[in-house]
């Protein structure tokens, strides 16, 4: 184990042997970081905290401390972390607070860029990029591979889908479907094609999510009504999940912004 004479770790803390601590890091009791994770100068980690293997956390990131939540009271809750995220400068991850399961997470393969921010009880995939200064409130949910540009703002309780993407300044307050791109206050222009494309996506699935998107938010129809439509395409993987998505919607979706981007046309 490698830790810098001018770390404090607390002897309670669990390190796997491999850890290395930067100087001024400061790592209290009851939290353990797996094998192989690097912690950077000034990093400040507490809480009932659960690190896996082979993350990086950059200079003066806080993560695991309180959330903020006027309600909370300093009792056990909970931050669970995956594997090989990357933390950057001063990002802040908070623990849960006394509602649900008291426990915010984070997948694996995540990057979240400087200023980045997790609130509390937040459920964060696998593959996720939060760009510079990205907020997401309480309780919020963000599928696989979503990624969330610079200075998004992200409402509690709101739920982003997988593949969307959030575009630089967009904020939202109603859930985001998957495969989608938002723009401004709570807009959707079109589908991300250029991930699903990255993902792997057939162009078959591609060609049934235009469809979908269409039918969805260019016909006129209201969600139910489009719901209905949707149930009558060819089912894929992709298209299911679209569909499940909006129906278990508690918010609201977005709205379509009024401007057909290219890929649509």
């Amino acid at each position: 184990m490698s830790i810098h004479p001018t770390a404090i770790v607390s002897p309670k803390a669990e390190l796997d042997p491999t850890v290395e601590v930067g100087p001024c890091a400061v790592i209290e009791e009851h939290v353990r970081i797996g094998p192989r994770t690097r912690v950077g100068p000034h990093a400040y980690i507490t809480g009932w905290t659960d690190i896996g293997p082979d993350n990086v956390i950059h200079f003066g990131a806080v993560i695991g401390d309180y959330p903020q939540d006027l309600g909370y009271d300093g009792s056990e809750a909970f931050l669970k972390i995956g594997a090989k995220n990357v933390f950057r400068e001063h990002v802040t991850v908070h623990r849960g607070a006394l509602k649900d399961d008291r426990t915010t997470r984070i997948g694996d393969n995540c990057y979240f860029m400087c200023t980045s921010h997790v609130g509390h009880n937040s459920q964060v995939g696998s593959g996720v990029i939060i760009a510079n200064g990205g907020t997401l409130g309480g309780h919020v949910i963000v599928e696989d591979r979503a990624n969330i540009s610079g200075n998004c703002l992200v409402h509690q309780f709101v739920r982003i889908g997988t593949l969307s993407l959030m575009r630089g300044g967009s904020r939202v307050s109603k859930d985001v479907p998957p495969y989608c791109i938002t723009n401004h206050t709570n807009d959707v222009s079109g589908l991300n094609i250029i991930g699903l494309r990255r993902a792997g996506a057939s162009l078959v699935t591609r060609t049934s999510l235009k469809q979908a998107f269409r039918t969805l938010y260019l016909g006129g129809l209201n969600v139910s009504d489009a719901l209905v439509q949707l149930r009558q395409m060819p089912e894929s993987p992709e298209l299911k999940h679209f569909i499940e998505f909006i129906t278990a919607s508690k918010r609201g979706i977005c709205a379509f912004s009024g401007k057909v981007s290219e890929e649509l046309e």
